[in-house]
């Protein structure tokens, strides 16, 4: 599998530009450390952009969708039809994404990586399939060596035309009923925890349902035990489409300089296989929520993270992320426009 644009290096964020940062709040009309972590948002992502004030004005949100064979085990409240259906929605315009985005400012663009069925040329949707879904993982691997390249290639593709918009920020999302179950997989193969940690609701499972999610992870994972060694290993053997794209996106917009905003569970634990592929991704993520689905905490965990938000969110498409797009905006704002002490003519402590 020829990916050679994963191992292209990953800046370190600037040193300088976080210490010019962390200065400049400490020259800001408001006691050392009172704006708490708005004040460490700006400094990190001043450090991530290289600038001396950042922004993140210019966001794009990218959603990738595609489906997953383990839905026939019965793990999920809807049918597999609603993923397509969902897309249509993207372009139609009447998902909460794209409400969010929109009244945001924020381009979004949907990127089908293999829903069950193609849904066709629609506005605003890229088609980079894999395949029509995954295989159910619990009986044989979730995906092949060249459907997990192209998958991989979708996510790196859709960072480069975020790039090449110019964004100062990368917000990715997911769509696909069962990723919950893949994600659930996927976590526990990788944090070595119990899948009865980490299955939850997802589409509104009631408690014999996530019981009997923990059952087909269980399966899988036993069926899979000697394939799972490496994260490569467990994306083929447990791993979706949508996942694939999204750690692909993630290490393309690092490699470029672009900081990502990651969103809920599934998202997080994409996050959490690209920083087991490159170590050097996690300082490039800033997490947005913590979910209601009770492995994000878990994940979230392994990855060092601290969530800015905590809404009871559920949903993924990049909901969470967009809810907390404001706060990041607000710390960027207030680091520029803030007088300092010497400049209001306001005595120091």
């Amino acid at each position: 599998m020829n990916q050679s644009w994963m191992s292209a290096p990953i800046p370190a964020p600037s040193i300088r530009r976080m210490e010019g940062a962390r200065l400049r709040q400490e020259q800001l009309t408001k006691p050392r450390g009172s704006l708490g972590r708005l004040e460490e948002l700006a400094i990190r992502l001043a450090g991530l952009q290289d600038r001396e004030f950042p922004s993140v004005d210019r966001v794009r949100v990218v959603v990738f969708a595609g489906d997953h064979g383990v839905t026939a085990a019965g793990i999920s409240a809807y049918p597999q039809s609603v993923t397509v259906e969902m897309i249509r929605n993207f372009s139609s315009g009447g998902a909460a994404i794209s409400v969010l985005a929109r009244n945001l400012g924020a381009t979004l663009e949907v990127v089908d990586v293999g829903t069950i069925r193609d849904p066709g040329p629609l506005p605003g949707v890229v088609s980079c399939r894999a395949g029509a879904g995954t295989q159910d993982f619990r009986t044989q691997p979730a995906m092949t060596t060249e459907s997990l390249r192209i998958a991989f290639r979708a996510g790196a593709e859709a960072a480069k035309r975020a790039v090449a918009s110019g964004c100062d920020l990368f917000i990715g999302g997911e769509m696909g009923i069962g990723n919950s179950t893949s994600a659930a997989a996927l976590a526990s193969a990788l944090t070595h925890k119990a899948p009865s940690l980490l299955a939850g609701p997802g589409t509104g499972l009631n408690a014999k349902g996530v019981a009997r999610k923990v059952e087909v992870i269980e399966e899988a994972l036993d069926h899979h035990q000697h394939s799972l060694n490496t994260p490569v290993e467990a994306l083929l053997s447990l791993g979706g489409f949508e996942i694939a794209a999204l750690i692909g996106a993630f290490i393309v917009s690092a490699q470029h300089r672009v900081p990502i905003l990651v969103d809920g569970y599934i998202v997080s634990v994409a996050a959490l296989v690209a920083t087991r592929l490159r170590a050097d991704l996690a300082p490039w993520l800033l997490f947005s929520h913590e979910s209601a689905e009770p492995g994000h905490r878990v994940v979230l965990e392994a990855l060092n993270g601290s969530a800015l938000l905590d809404l009871g969110l559920r949903l993924g498409e990049a909901s969470g992320s967009a809810v907390a797009l404001p706060l990041l905006r607000l710390a960027c704002t207030l680091h520029r426009e803030m007088a300092t002490f010497a400049e209001a003519g306001i005595s120091e402590g």
